[in-house]
């Protein structure tokens, strides 16, 4: 038994670490190497002391050129360059197999890899025709007219982890995260027993959608990603012979001709993009509002999440390959050019918003904002984050008017996703 063993696990730890230095390893070397040289774009990768406060490097970034080329990728804090690039059938996205050396390839489409979010299967990662099919099998579900239907409960949820809370709490832990990881699992069929431990899960497989992570973050993301897949895969073959009403059910049963793979990606997406953005905005929400209380009177909430969603993007950055030579709003792009689109600078654009660095709930054109994404990577559960969004933040200080922070507030070591791993307050 240990001879077969042996030979499995060893086979897993070189394909670990060939995926590791695929999509990690080279990447950190490059951009610590020219960040040394000045490289904007590289500092706001690799650089810890940007990370809290990426802002002032955006709007450097933004005065210097409509796209900045550095010596490791491009990038726009634009916002007419940003949705431009998002919307063009000129790009695609950067995990697509076809655009690897052979070596990275071979890393990708093994077997035996982890079936991530940023990883062909997954939507982020492939483009049309795949990503249209996938996309068309789930949008059925997320109407805007079925997710207004959930508003109900979630207003209902809202109270229920409210009335549950101590005077004193981490609004993260037991608020912000526990009403959409609830949502999304009702939606997937997930049992309630289980949504702690997804929580658990998506804070730890987070930094997935950063690069240059070090092998040591790299193998513990894996893990909880591999946890997430073990756990799909038995919950699939219980719903294949006790289907339920949940979406995992329909796309098993409803002759979807998915593989095992495909299933794991569009259940592991739709679980981390329906619990990991919307934690972000309602916890990001929260601390905005607390430190400007002056705007709460009179706000119209769905305008102040708007606000949230353009101050503080959830989702601060994305990116995109160019699939031949183009032109961006004017400018000129080779094919081949990866671009860095930061989104979290390209809604603090003065071109498009008024004094930018300034939160104000009653911003006329705050839904202009890109935290959702543009053209056919827009974000699927948009609609949901948005009244999930409203109904958290509008409970909450209804109901606890004088909430205030009760400590120091830990944000987390991601930097694609913009969120607090802690936000301890003080209800009464």
């Amino acid at each position: 038994m240990e001879t077969r063993e042996r030979p499995n696990r060893l086979h897993a730890e070189l394909l670990a670490a060939g995926s590791w230095s695929t999509r990690h390893g080279v990447a950190r070397l490059a951009m610590n190497r020219a960040r040394k040289q000045g490289d904007l774009q590289a500092r706001l990768f690799s650089d810890r002391s940007t990370r809290d406060d990426p802002f002032p490097l955006y709007t450097r970034i933004r005065d210097r050129a409509p796209i900045v080329r550095g010596s490791f990728l491009a990038a726009t804090a634009h916002h007419r360059i940003a949705e431009a690039a998002l919307r063009s059938d000129a790009f695609g996205v950067v995990s697509d197999p076809d655009a690897l050396p052979p070596a990275a390839r071979w890393v990708m489409t093994r077997p035996q890899r982890t079936i991530g979010p940023v990883t062909p299967p997954s939507m982020l990662a492939v483009d049309p025709p795949v990503h249209t099919r996938y996309r068309r099998l789930v949008s059925r579900v997320f109407t805007a007219r079925a997710m207004a239907s959930l508003r109900g409960r979630v207003g209902e949820l809202a109270d229920e982890l409210l009335d549950r809370v101590d005077p004193e709490t981490d609004l993260i832990s037991n608020y912000a995260s526990m009403l959409p990881v609830t949502i999304i699992a009702e939606i997937l069929g997930v049992p309630a027993d289980m949504r702690a431990q997804f929580v658990t899960w998506g804070s730890t497989a987070a930094p997935v959608l950063d690069i240059g992570l070090s092998y040591r973050e790299y193998r513990r993301v894996d893990h909880a990603i591999r946890a997430l897949n073990d756990w799909m895969s038995g919950h699939f073959a219980r719903l294949r012979s006790d289907p339920g009403d949940d979406l995992i059910s329909r796309l098993i049963h409803d002759d979807n001709d998915l593989d095992e793979n495909e299933l794991l990606a569009i259940a592991g997406l739709l679980l981390a993009a329906g619990f990991e953005t919307t934690v972000n905005l309602i916890g990001n929400g929260a601390a905005l509002l607390m430190s400007h209380r002056d705007q709460l009177d009179g706000l119209e909430w769905s305008n102040a999440v708007e606000e949230i969603l353009r101050y503080e993007s959830p989702v601060q950055n994305t990116a995109r390959r160019a699939l031949r030579d183009t032109e961006v709003a004017g400018v000129p792009v080779r094919k081949g050019t990866f671009l860095s689109i930061l989104i979290g600078g390209a809604n603090r654009d003065p071109a498009v918003f008024d004094d930018p660095e300034r939160f104000d709930v009653h911003r006329a054109n705050a839904r202009e904002h890109l935290a959702f994404s543009s053209g056919v990577h827009y974000c699927l559960g948009a609609s949901l984050a948005r009244i999930e969004g409203e109904e958290a933040l509008r409970r909450l200080f209804e109901r606890y008017p004088d909430v205030r922070p009760a400590g120091p507030a830990r944000r987390r070591p991601t930097r694609t996703l913009r969120g607090y791993d802690e936000l301890p307050v003080r209800l009464t």
